[in-house]
């Protein structure tokens, strides 16, 4: 990682800044998402949420929404994006490694996510295909989920732990 990057837990000021990152990362397309929708509404835990910060300004950021699988708690990762600028320089590996320790204490069995398994699996998660099922259409080999204490399977729903 770069030496002038700070990694540090988001900050309500930081808010219009992760926004604007998720808006060029995403485009608008990103509000019709299955992951987005469920979000809508729900804030995201600001306890294994963080920001990639070069010189005071947002360079990439991670979110986790707390949400119960089959019952059990557990996170719904993302997004997670980094400035086109500052990619391949392991910003969003070193993201998606601090989300997930946080993510472990805090107390969540299992992290689910929708994503790139290519990104992903060498993190520890893996694809689940059928076994957690979000509340609308997700590409399905893009179903991933990081068991923290055990396995979960089951529908997934928004919820506060």
């Amino acid at each position: 990682m770069p030496p002038d990057l700070v990694l540090r837990p988001e900050q309500l000021s930081d808010a219009d800044a992760v926004e604007a990152l998720y808006a060029v990362a995403f485009g608008p397309g990103r509000y019709t998402r299955t992951a987005t929708r469920m979000r809508d509404g729900f804030p995201h835990d600001p306890r294994t949420s963080f920001v990639a910060d070069r010189s005071g300004l947002v360079i990439g950021a991670i979110r986790q929404t707390k949400i119960r699988v089959g019952g059990a708690p557990a996170y719904l990762l993302g997004p997670l994006a980094v400035a086109e600028t500052a990619a391949k320089q392991g910003i969003g590996r070193a993201l998606l490694s601090r989300s997930i320790d946080a993510g472990r204490l805090c107390g969540a069995d299992a992290i689910v996510l929708v994503g790139d398994p290519g990104f992903y699996k060498p993190s520890g998660f893996k694809q689940v295909w059928d076994d957690i099922q979000l509340p609308g259409p997700v590409e399905r080999h893009r179903m991933m989920c990081l068991p923290l204490k055990r396995d979960v399977a089951g529908p997934a729903v928004v919820a506060d732990w």
